[in-house]
């Protein structure tokens, strides 16, 4: 995704193990929990993550088919339940302990000669309703560059720096910030986004912020 915080941590996985036709194992359910490093964001305090969501992306690895056609499925002891995927294939994980435990696996819909391109991002995460104080939502920036420095160590340096939030937006919608020396507006673009940087200023005085619409999502940009 350009300009987003999208770090490909295996170009292709392929499966672990063959099986059937129309399904087949993919990979350990704990796996994939550290290849995206799920097990030690939400080992962190959650004063270090309040202000982020880390997530996966998953697509086929043949740009011929459709990531629509790509289900992922957790086995585990109970059942099977489906990994829900988004339309442009975010997949939010919250570590399940039961299946790490118990070495659940993974399956694709993907044929045998098909691979799994995986990589991981971050989003501001969204303060609940449609106020809320400025820090709760511009705050998410340096918290995710410093999740990247502290999780990458001396890698960091190759890592790109977040600079700003994306607010995505269903239909066309405001934003007010009310700070102490007078309200500044923002109205979203042609695409529905209003993009924010952080201001030092507004992060000290930390003033409400108001939407007209509830966002979408809140993207955290390196731009």
């Amino acid at each position: 995704m350009k300009n987003t915080l999208l770090v490909s941590m295996f170009a292709l996985l392929p499966a672990w193990a063959g099986a059937g036709a129309a399904e087949r194992e993919w990979m350990p359910y704990a796996k994939l929990v550290g290849t995206i490093k799920l097990d030690k964001f939400y080992a962190l305090p959650p004063a270090a993550r309040d202000k982020v969501s880390l997530y996966a992306t998953v697509a086929p690895a043949n740009k011929n088919i459709p990531l629509s056609e790509l289900v992922l499925t957790v086995v585990h002891g109970a059942g099977r339940q489906a990994l829900p995927i988004t339309a442009d294939g975010k997949l939010y994980i919250v570590p399940n302990p039961a299946w790490i435990r118990e070495d659940a696996k993974i399956w694709t819909s993907l044929p045998k000669s098909e691979k799994v391109s995986v990589g991981f991002g971050m989003d501001a995460l969204l303060p609940d309703g449609q106020q809320w104080q400025y820090s709760k939502l511009m705050g998410s920036v340096q918290q995710g560059n410093d999740l990247i420095k502290s999780q990458a160590g001396m890698l960091s340096i190759f890592m790109p720096t977040l600079r700003s939030v994306i607010l995505k937006f269903a239909k066309p919608a405001q934003l007010r910030i009310e700070g102490k020396d007078g309200t500044k507006l923002y109205a979203s673009d042609a695409k529905g986004w209003i993009r924010l940087k952080p201001e030092s200023a507004w992060m000290r005085e930390d003033p409400a912020m108001l939407v007209s619409e509830r966002p979408v999502e809140a993207e955290l940009d390196t731009e």
